[in-house]
């Protein structure tokens, strides 16, 4: 795919100015080289037997507490040389059904680093030490006194026998107190958002100003979006009272505003972002039908709107008192289109220039088993395909538009589609990849932020990454996912680089969500984004 990216030609453009100078690059320049491999250790204090015992500690280190200090404290009085190994991001996700780690790796190794007592880190890539414990041969190795409570843990075992076997000594540090990070996190988890972001982005050679780069290049990009389109009404009302004899409320109208939604949203989102959109929909031989075209044609979006006159214009209705959602009223028609409506679509999606293709299914006609397959086929050579399917109060199913190079479900879609419920976060989002066989997968888990994970890093440490919501004052999450659609997909098409597709659709999903109604975002809005997260991680 010709991305529009040239990453040999334009060196400011790949690497960008690094992130801003801030507290998280000053600990990483200080306590960097405190970060070791295990070779790299064994090299810098010897093989057994050694002028200075080495002791290792070995654990997540998710939130570093007190338990945590004093363990290594301990550690550190029993040999000269402290080794802090702590597991990788990949191996903690297998172990817990909640989105951790909390704090990113490489974070996560540079707090330990800051540490005086500390002289070395590791990043362990396996899920146990003990290949690490082989390769180094500590004259120690450390755990906390709760493995002993119960007798020893078979992993803990496992780890003593190994290190007894080559004449090392597996101690037992006291305490009177037991910490738990997960408790912890559940208590209050720490904001550390803007400090994530910032270890990720230097992680990946990527700066702020690469993030502006990719928004400027979305100019002349061509984005055909394919979908079903929706009118979403705010009914303003004021609550008079109830009634006494039956469950009815009764409100006094204010007003009502109408707004263009689905896949209408989508395109307009493309437009404001400075893309060269088509939009390619089913409407109803109806004033609303009307009104979207006028609108969205006013918005610089060429419009292929097949009017149907067997069914209305999809609308939903919302009413609303005092900022609480009454009640909705759809009125729709959700049976399959026509074969006339549906040869037109497909001749539009097999005639339409473009570099990338999205559909977006709401399930209200165009999108279902029947006819999925064939808008498949349309689809020319070459083109980037995007996906996004919608199980709110439909049956719409992502794993329908598999092999496409982006899906953006989320998460209560990922569970539909797989049949799961119990699985944790990123063991789903792994499962719905592959089962998927997508390029890039990014799966939005409302106020928590989004994970993604990525084709083209297979077998990399780095095939996934998460990145937390950036929402400063939630007022409507309506139509989040909608912009995040939107500006990914452009994000992809200016740089193919998905670290950058993520964190643009993040930043539009978070000025989707604070305001009021299903307003397109524009660059300008992530923009400024941009900037005030720029100054914000600068100020810390």
């Amino acid at each position: 795919m010709d991305t529009g990216y040239d990453r040999d030609g334009d060196e400011d453009l790949v690497r960008g100015t690094y992130v801003t100078v801030n507290i998280t690059e000053q600990l990483a320049d200080r306590y960097g080289h405190k970060i070791k491999t295990p070779t790299e250790i064994l090299d810098l204090i010897g093989h057994r037997p050694r002028d200075k015992s080495a002791i290792m500690c070995h654990g997540t280190f998710d939130v570093v507490h007190p338990g945590h200090v004093r363990h290594l404290l301990y550690a550190k009085g029993k040999g000269e040389i402290l080794i802090a190994s702590l597991t990788c991001d990949a191996h903690v996700m297998k172990g817990h059904s909640g989105p951790r780690p909390y704090v990113p790796e490489e974070l996560r190794a540079i707090n330990l680093a800051a540490f005086e007592m500390v002289d070395y880190v590791i990043i362990d890539r396996e899920a146990t030490p003990i290949s690490n414990i082989n390769v180094i041969q500590p004259d120690f190795f450390a755990k906390g006194f709760e493995y002993t409570e119960r007798g020893l843990p078979e992993k803990t075992r496992e780890e003593q026998d190994v290190v007894e076997a080559y004449g090392g000594e597996m101690i037992f540090t006291p305490g009177d107190i037991i910490y738990s990070s997960t408790s912890l996190l559940n208590l209050s988890a720490p904001s550390i958002a803007g400090e994530k972001l910032a270890v990720m982005m230097q992680a990946e050679k990527l700066g702020f100003d690469d993030l502006r780069a990719a928004l400027d290049a979305f100019d002349g990009k061509r984005v055909h979006v394919v979908g079903d389109t929706i009118v979403d009404t705010y009914t303003h009302c004021s609550l008079i009272g109830s009634n006494a004899k039956t469950p009815t409320f009764s409100v006094r109208y204010e007003n009502s505003q109408d707004y263009v939604g689905g896949a209408g949203i989508v395109s307009r989102h493309i437009a404001e972002a400075g893309g060269d959109v088509v939009f390619s929909t089913v409407v109803g031989d109806d004033p609303m039908g009307q009104m979207v075209v006028d609108e969205l044609t006013t918005a610089n979006v060429l419009c292929n709107a097949i009017v149907d006159k067997t069914r209305p214009t999809t609308n939903k209705n919302a009413f609303i008192a005092d900022s609480y959602r009454m009640l909705k009223v759809d009125t729709l028609d959700n049976s399959t289109i026509s074969e006339r409506v549906l040869s037109e679509l497909c001749n539009y999606v097999k005639t339409t220039a473009t570099d990338a293709i999205i559909f977006s299914d709401f399930r209200h006609g165009i999108f279902n088993k029947a006819t999925i397959p064939t808008l498949k086929s349309a689809i020319p050579e070459e083109t980037f395909r995007v996906a996004d399917s919608q199980v709110a109060s439909r049956w719409g199913n992502i794993l329908d538009f598999s092999e496409f190079d982006l899906i953006t479900p989320n998460e209560k879609e990922a569970r539909f589609a797989l049949g799961d419920q119990e699985s944790g976060v990123r063991p789903l989002a792994l499962s719905l990849f592959e089962e998927a066989k997508a390029g890039t997968l990014i799966l939005k888990l409302g106020g928590r932020g989004i994970i993604t994970y990525r084709s083209n890093r297979s077998g990399d440490f780095r095939a996934f990454f998460a990145i937390d919501s950036f929402t400063d004052d939630l007022v409507d999450a309506v139509g989040a996912g909608d912009a995040l659609l939107a500006y990914s997909t452009l994000a992809m098409l200016a740089t193919g680089n998905e670290v950058i597709a993520s964190v643009l659709g993040s930043f539009a999903a978070s000025v989707e969500c604070e305001r009021d109604g299903n307003i397109p975002v524009s660059r300008d809005d992530v923009s400024k984004k941009i900037d005030a997260i720029e100054g914000n991680i600068a100020a810390l």
